[in-house]
């Protein structure tokens, strides 16, 4: 029994490497071959102040560094949010989009895709419908005599009904040689048009809101048993949990906008952590992150290669999720709830 504190630690440390390791990795991979020695040569032309092979340089800084990283802050971003709202609402089938987030980031891009010329406009109108997505959670609860918490669950299916309704009815009416595809194929998820504006821009939500997460992350445990037992502890519950719930829509929101609608990462990764760290949000919300964005960087890194052109991200993850996710109840049996 001694020994499990070290090998608890020394598989933190694993966890928490593995998204560098794998993002290394995977600056090698794509349609265009180079070497280790090639980028061996780029670093020390860079370093120097050589001439650079403007093709290498261009790969890899411009195209291939970008998307790692996107990935990684998409993926850790929405997965810290599924676990957190896992814990928040003691339900293991919330996941990240649970309060509508990604059913109105869906009808804000939609509506961009209609109304305005430049895809730029896409980013501010699926983050705003986004947050306006949760905001009608929250007027929803005003309405009804339940518990705060089973409000907020039935505002989300009720809103995200709702949106994706209305993301309906705009490919209905959209032009179906020019804005509809564009509409499906962000709907579907995909990082291909990672860029560092977009990084900047859209990580400071999803950057925000995890590492507010990451700082309450002891509450969570409290919250999780109850608001009886958290209101006897001296825990201000209404409060606790309505900052939990923005840092975790920020972070979903500033995923969505930049990556489109992509599934299951909130919900599975999660459960993957709780198989390896147990229940404790101390542990599981940081490992949760760094699973998250090794997951993305592993799907974007299959959906470039398995196929000419690529595959969407929503495709594969919910390929892998499903069947991924029956073999963790099979495993677990529900004990970890």
């Amino acid at each position: 029994m001694k020994s499990l504190p070290g090998l608890r630690t020394g598989l933190f440390v694993l966890i928490a490497v593995f998204p560098l390791l794998l993002a290394v990795f995977s600056i090698f991979l794509g349609r265009y071959p180079i070497s280790v020695q090639e980028i061996a040569a780029l670093a020390a032309d860079v370093i120097t102040g050589r001439e650079v092979d403007p093709i290498h340089f261009s790969v890899i800084v411009h195209v291939r560094l970008p998307r790692i990283l996107l990935g990684a802050l998409v993926g850790g971003s929405l997965a810290v949010s599924g676990a957190a709202f896992q814990g928040l609402f003691r339900n293991p089938l919330v996941s990240s989009g649970m309060l509508g987030v990604s059913s109105g980031a869906g009808f804000g891009a939609a509506l961009a895709l209609i109304l305005c010329d430049r895809y730029v406009y896409v980013y501010p109108f699926a983050f705003g419908f986004g947050l306006l997505a949760v905001l009608l959670c929250f007027f929803i609860g005003r309405f009804t005599a339940s518990t705060h918490a089973i409000t907020l669950v039935l505002g989300g299916v009720i809103v995200g009904s709702i949106f994706s309704a209305l993301v309906s009815l705009l490919k209905y009416l959209a032009d179906p040689y020019d804005d509809l595809p564009a509409i499906v194929f962000w709907l579907m998820g995909s990082l291909s048009r990672a860029a560092y504006d977009q990084i900047l821009t859209a990580g400071i939500p999803m950057a925000a809101g995890s590492m507010g997460l990451m700082i309450i992350r002891w509450r969570l445990n409290v919250l999780a048993m109850g608001d009886r037992e958290a209101h006897s502890l001296g825990l201000n519950v209404h409060a606790n949990r309505i900052f939990i719930i923005v840092c975790a829509t920020l972070a979903t929101a500033g995923a969505v906008c930049v990556s489109g609608v992509i599934g299951w990462v909130g919900l599975v990764v999660p459960h993957m952590g709780r198989m390896l760290m147990g229940n404790n949000n101390r542990d599981l919300i940081p490992v949760a992150f760094c699973m998250g964005a090794a997951f993305l960087i592993l799907v974007d890194d299959l959906s470039r290669l398995m196929s000419t052109s690529e595959m969407p991200l929503g495709i594969l993850t919910s390929l892998l999720g499903g069947p991924f996710f029956i073999y963790l109840l099979r495993k677990t049996k529900g004990r970890e709830w």
